[in-house]
C-alpha cells in the first residue's frame, strides 16, 4: 500500500563455525542461524597455538561458513587475561587465510561449563558418548552468540 512502510526482509541463513583457541588443542562447532543451533564439530591438534592450517581449511571449504567466532578468553571481571592476545592473533590469522568474516565472543567459563557437561554425560559403566571439551566449549561459545550476536568483537 503506498505510504506503509516495507517490511525488511529477514536475513539469509548463515552457516557459522566457531572456534575454542587452546595452544594444544582448538574446539570447532558448527551452528546455523536460521535455526539459532550449534553442535561440537571436532577438536584440532595445535603446536603453540598453531594449528595444522590445510586441515582448518578443509573444514571451513567443507561447510562454507558465511561467519567465523572465536572465543576471547575474558578474565572473570571482563578484563583481558594474558591469552587474549593469542586468541586475537588467532582470529586474525584465521580471517587472512580463510577471507571469512571473523569476529570474536566472550567465552569466559566455556571450558569450565564443557567439562561440567561432559562429566554429566558419563554413565557409571564408563561407556558414554564422547564429546571432546574443546568443541563442546567451542560449541557453548557459538551458542551463546547466536542468542546475543550483538555482543560479538572484533578481532
Amino acid at each position: 500500500m503506498p505510504g506503509t512502510p516495507e517490511k525488511p526482509l529477514a536475513a539469509a541463513p548463515v552457516t557459522v563455525l566457531a572456534f575454542d583457541f587452546g595452544t594444544r588443542n582448538i574446539g570447532m562447532a558448527v551452528g546455523q542461524t536460521l535455526t539459532v543451533s550449534a553442535r561440537p564439530l571436532t577438536v584440532l591438534r595445535a603446536k603453540d597455538g598453531k594449528p595444522h592450517w590445510p586441515q582448518v581449511l578443509k573444514h571451513i571449504d567443507d561447510w562454507q561458513p558465511g561467519l567465523l567466532i572465536v572465543g576471547l578468553p575474558l578474565n572473570i571481571d571482563g578484563s583481558e587475561s594474558e591469552f587474549c592476545a593469542r586468541a586475537r592473533k588467532f582470529a586474525r590469522r584465521l580471517r587472512g587465510r580463510s577471507g571469512c568474516k571473523v569476529l570474536m565472543f566472550d567465552e569466559r567459563l566455556s571450558t569450565i561449563e564443557a567439562k561440567s557437561m561432559e562429566a554429566k554425560s558419563k554413565q557409571p559403566t564408563g561407556d558414554y558418548r564422547q564429546s571432546p571439551v574443546d568443541a563442546l566449549a567451542a560449541c557453548l561459545i557459538l551458542q551463546s552468540w547466536l542468542q546475543q550476536p550483538d555482543l560479538a568483537i572484533n578481532p
